[in-house]
């Protein structure tokens, strides 16, 4: 065992200590039932965020301005339109009123 001085264990001790409580502290902070609710209810509202994204760039290029027609161009070109997306909307509007009512009835029911 190499020589070493009371007084430097003890402060290795303490600090040990220190790091340790941290450590737990932080263990603790990471499991607790409103920080796990907290980062849910983030997840949620990052995807629902990036689902509102995702529909709005569907919506505008689907409303965006029609291109001219310039002499020679085949009368076919510009026959294929974009499917109609109000049913989707309508699917994704009842889906999310659906969720909302389901979340405030479970948590009038605790």
């Amino acid at each position: 065992m190499a020589d070493t001085d009371p007084a430097e264990l003890e402060r290795q001790i303490e600090r040990t200590r220190a790091e340790l409580a941290q450590t737990v502290d932080a263990i603790a902070d990471r499991v607790s039932p409103k920080r796990v609710a907290e980062r849910g209810v983030a997840k949620v509202r990052a995807n629902a965020e990036h689902l509102v994204a995702q529909v709005g760039d569907l919506v505008g290029g689907a409303a965006g301005p029609r291109p001219v027609r310039v002499a020679g161009e085949p009368d076919d070109l510009w026959e294929e339109d974009r499917p109609d997306l109000a049913p989707v909307l309508i699917g994704v509007g009842a889906v999310l009123a659906l969720g909302a009512i389901v979340m405030l009835w479970r948590r009038r029911n605790r």
